[in-house]
Parts: C-alpha cells; sequence; structure tokens
C-alpha cells in the first residue's frame, strides 16, 4: 500500500465513520443503556488489541456478557452460557462492533483491514508474515468475511483456543497478507458492501 493509498484510505475512513456516528448516536446510547441493564455493569466493553505497527489499544465494544471479564472474545467461547438474550442479538447482527467506529475517528482502526487481535497473535509473527502490521486493523475484512461464522465453528471444537491458533489464525494471515499485497480501494468498497449484505441477512 503505498502513500497516496494510505492517504485515501483514511480520508475514507474519517468520512465514513463521521457521518454513521452522526446518523446513529443515539441508536449507540440506547445499546449502551440496554446492555448494561443486561450485564448488569457497564455496557461498553473495552480491551487491549495489538494494531497498527504493533502498538497496544483499547477496542471498543458493546457489553453482551452476563460477567465483568476480560475474555469476551470469540477464541474462548465454546458455548453461549455467559452471554445475555441482548448480548446474543448484538452478536447476531454485529451491532456490538459499532462503537469500533470511534477507533477508526481516533486513527487507531481502520474500516476495512485485518482483525485486530489480543496480545500473542498478530506481535508474534515473523518475516513477511508481518506485513499484517503495516495497516491498521479493520472493523470488518476479508479474513473477516471468510469466517464469518467463526464462533459457531469454534464452538464444534473440542479445543477452540488450540484450532483458532492452528488453523484459522494462519489461514486469516495468509488472507491478510494477501488483501495488502493488492490492495485497491475499490476492493475495500466490495468487501464493506459484502459486510453490510452478510449483516443483514
Amino acid at each position: 500500500m503505498n502513500v497516496k493509498q494510505k492517504i485515501t484510505k483514511r480520508l475514507f475512513d474519517i468520512t465514513l465513520s463521521l457521518l454513521v456516528i452522526s446518523l446513529i448516536w443515539w441508536l449507540l446510547l440506547v445499546l449502551f443503556l440496554v446492555a448494561s441493564i443486561s450485564t448488569k455493569s457497564f455496557g461498553l466493553f473495552t480491551q487491549k488489541r495489538v494494531g497498527y505497527k504493533g502498538r497496544l489499544f483499547l477496542i471498543f465494544k458493546i457489553r453482551t456478557m452476563n460477567i465483568d471479564t476480560s475474555i469476551e472474545t470469540t477464541v474462548t467461547i465454546r458455548d453461549d452460557q455467559r452471554l445475555t438474550n441482548f448480548g446474543k442479538l448484538l452478536r447476531k447482527y454485529k451491532l456490538d462492533e459499532l462503537p469500533q467506529l470511534f477507533n477508526v475517528l481516533f486513527g487507531q482502526m481502520s474500516v476495512i483491514g485485518p482483525r485486530p487481535d489480543v496480545p500473542g497473535f498478530a506481535d508474534k509473527l515473523i518475516g513477511e508474515d508481518r506485513i499484517v502490521l503495516t495497516v491498521k486493523p479493520g472493523i470488518t475484512g476479508a479474513a473477516s468475511l471468510k469466517f464469518k461464522n467463526e464462533e459457531e465453528l469454534l464452538a464444534l471444537q473440542e479445543s477452540p483456543i488450540e484450532y483458532n491458533r492452528k488453523v484459522i489464525w494462519p489461514k486469516k494471515v495468509v488472507i491478510n497478507k494477501e488483501y495488502i499485497k493488492n490492495y485497491t480501494f475499490k476492493e475495500d468498497f466490495v468487501i464493506l458492501v459484502k459486510t453490510l449484505f452478510n449483516v443483514s441477512k
């Protein structure tokens, strides 16, 4: 990705995040309040993720679990017993991810890019694979579309954490490398449209 592409991508991120936030701020407020009531805790969940150039940042999500824990992530979920009914609805339509528009606005994320993981994955990449860290992580991306049913897939495994690390994660790295090496703004637009289509299904 060259400098011109990065500038165009950032301008698109700022424009889209500002536009969407201005239109759905009231929805974000409602989701936060309902999540606070349903989980009996603060409705905004934050967690350290690995971002651009390996720097850690706090990702924002609407809380979906009953208990206050730092492992509210697909990797560790084997069933949905800790999810509230409202949380299940949020995850089904990816509404819990909407606060990440602020991560985009603050320059920590992009609308499209490799999904940011907890420490122990992207920050451990070596050699050519570290190209994944040369772009900002995204709310959605090519690998996200490929593994759109990741939670269901992990729930079927005897050891979901090991399956994620040895099977899903390496495949994501390959997909994300191809996305970065062959980057075009058109591809970002296609990924965005496909994401919206999948969420609305």
